[in-house]
């Protein structure tokens, strides 16, 4: 894991939306996590010099760069990051794109908090993987 220590776990929520931007930070703002929200795939590319998280809470729809453009465009500049896909639009092929760019997780909006938490704490390796998706439709 990149930059992970077992005090803070520092977790990027990338969402247009300022209202989902501010309930996720909400609900991540308990220990050990510690949220920092963009509300561009643009802004949290501009962060990574100064600070890469632990694990990505991604939007997949967003204007300009869509989640699965930052997976991808993470994936050429060789920034692997633990990575959560949230939205609102289930749709099989895009959840298979965002699976094989590199997504622990593809989570449907509403999200469940103990679904959102346990897809991080697996994503990060803090518990075991279990053996079917973290989807829910």
């Amino acid at each position: 894991m990149i930059g992970m220590s077992a005090q803070a776990i520092r977790i990027a929520v990338i969402d247009d939306d300022a209202s989902v931007r501010k309930a996720l930070a909400r609900l991540l703002n308990v220990s050990p996590f510690i949220p920092a929200t963009f509300g561009s795939a643009q802004d949290f590319l501009d962060s990574l010099p100064v600070s890469v998280p632990d694990c990505l809470v991604l939007d997949l729809q967003m204007p300009d760069m869509t989640g699965l453009d930052l997976q991808e465009q993470l994936a050429r500049i060789g920034i692997q990051i633990p990575t959560i896909i949230v939205t609102a639009h289930d749709e099989s092929n895009l959840r298979q794109r965002c699976r094989l760019a590199g997504a622990a997780a593809y989570l449907i909006k509403p999200l469940e908090e103990a679904t959102l938490i346990a897809s991080i704490n697996l994503a990060i390796g803090r518990e075991p993987r279990p053996p079917c998706d973290n989807t829910r439709g």
